[in-house]
C-alpha cells in the first residue's frame, strides 16, 4: 500500500471518530438539558412566593422608598406576563413598609428537602398554582431547626418549612421558595371549585402537596411543647401573627390558597397550628397588602 493511500485511510478514521465523539457529546449535553428542565419549573411560578429578605434596615428601606408598593421580588412576575392585559396583583401597603421584623436565616441539611418538578413520577405534567401551608412546631423553634439540620437517611424522617416565625416574631428563612420543602406527608389540598391536587415525585412515597406549597411554621408555646393529642395550647402571640402575615403579605398567593396542615393531611392525624386565630391573622394580612388590578402594558 503507498503512503498516500494509508495516509487517507488514516485521516478518513480519524474524522470518523471525531465525528462520533461529537455526536455523543452535543446528545449528552442535550440530555443533561432536558433533565434539568424537567425537574426545575418556570422560575416565575415560585417568585409568587415570599423571598428572602436578609439585606440591612437601609437597603430595604431604599427599595421601599423607590418602589413602595411593588417589591422587587415579585416585579419579573408581572413583566412577563402578556401585555395590553388588565391583570389583578396583590401590592404591599404603607402598614407593610411600617413593619419591620428580625429576620435570620438558618441552613437546612440537603437530605431534608429537593427540587420541585414539573412532572409527577409517571410523566405527566404538573401545573398546580402556589400553596401556602400553616405549621407549628410542636416544641421550641430552636430544637425544629436543630432537627432539619441532620442528615437524615430515612425519607420517612425527613422534614422541613420553607420559614419558621418564633415567639418573638423572628423570621428564620429555612428552604429556598424554589425548592421543595418537606412540611407534609400523604395530603392533598382540596381547592374551592371541588378539584383536588396532590402531586406524587418519588415512587416509594405517598403523594403531596410539597411540589407546589409554600410551608410556613409558627413556634409553639411553652405550654403545648411536647404534647401530644391535645385539642389546644395558649396560642400564639401577636407578633408572631404580625410577623406572618407581613411574610404572606409578599407573596402573590390569594386568600383562598392559604390552608393548614390540618386541612391537606389525610394519613397522620396531623392537626396543627393549633388554637389558631384566623380572624386576626386574615385581619393583619389585609391591612398588608391590598389586591390592585391595572394594565400592564404601562410598565
Amino acid at each position: 500500500m503507498r503512503f498516500r493511500d494509508w495516509a487517507t485511510r488514516v485521516i478518513l478514521i480519524f474524522l470518523m471518530l471525531a465525528t462520533l465523539i461529537l455526536a455523543l457529546f452535543i446528545g449528552g449535553a442535550r440530555k443533561l438539558q432536558n433533565n434539568t428542565i424537567t425537574s426545575n419549573p418556570e422560575p416565575t411560578l415560585w417568585q409568587q412566593y415570599p423571598q428572602a429578605l436578609l439585606q440591612s434596615e437601609n437597603t430595604i428601606e431604599k427599595q421601599q422608598t423607590s418602589s413602595p408598593n411593588l417589591p422587587d421580588l415579585s416585579r419579573s412576575f408581572v413583566e412577563r406576563k402578556p401585555k395590553n392585559q388588565v391583570i389583578s396583583k396583590y401590592i404591599t401597603t404603607a402598614a407593610f413598609a411600617e413593619y419591620k421584623p428580625n429576620l435570620v436565616a438558618a441552613q437546612v441539611h440537603p437530605s431534608n428537602y429537593g427540587e420541585r418538578f414539573t412532572h409527577d413520577v409517571n410523566g405527566v405534567p404538573v401545573n398546580n398554582q402556589p400553596l401556602i401551608v400553616l405549621h407549628e412546631t410542636t416544641n421550641s423553634a430552636s430544637s425544629a431547626v436543630n432537627f432539619f439540620q441532620n442528615n437524615n437517611v430515612d425519607e420517612n424522617v425527613q422534614a422541613s418549612y420553607h420559614a419558621l416565625i418564633t415567639l418573638d416574631g423572628t423570621v428564620i428563612y429555612l428552604v429556598p421558595p424554589d425548592k421543595r420543602a418537606f412540611g407534609a406527608g400523604n395530603s392533598v389540598f382540596k381547592a374551592a371549585n371541588g378539584v383536588e391536587e396532590t402531586v406524587q415525585t418519588n415512587p416509594n412515597l405517598p403523594a403531596s402537596v410539597n411540589n407546589f406549597a409554600y410551608h410556613v411554621s409558627l413556634e409553639t408555646p411553652p405550654d403545648g411543647w411536647g404534647k401530644r393529642n391535645i385539642q389546644g395550647h395558649s396560642g400564639y402571640t401577636e407578633v408572631q401573627y404580625n410577623s406572618l402575615a407581613w411574610l404572606i403579605a409578599q407573596s402573590q398567593v390569594p386568600d383562598e390558597r392559604i390552608t393548614t396542615h390540618r386541612d391537606v393531611d389525610i394519613a397522620n392525624g396531623k392537626v396543627d397550628p393549633l388554637s389558631f386565630d384566623f380572624e386576626n391573622f386574615f385581619n393583619k394580612l389585609h391591612s398588608f397588602r391590598e389586591l390592585r388590578s391595572f394594565n400592564n402594558a404601562k410598565r
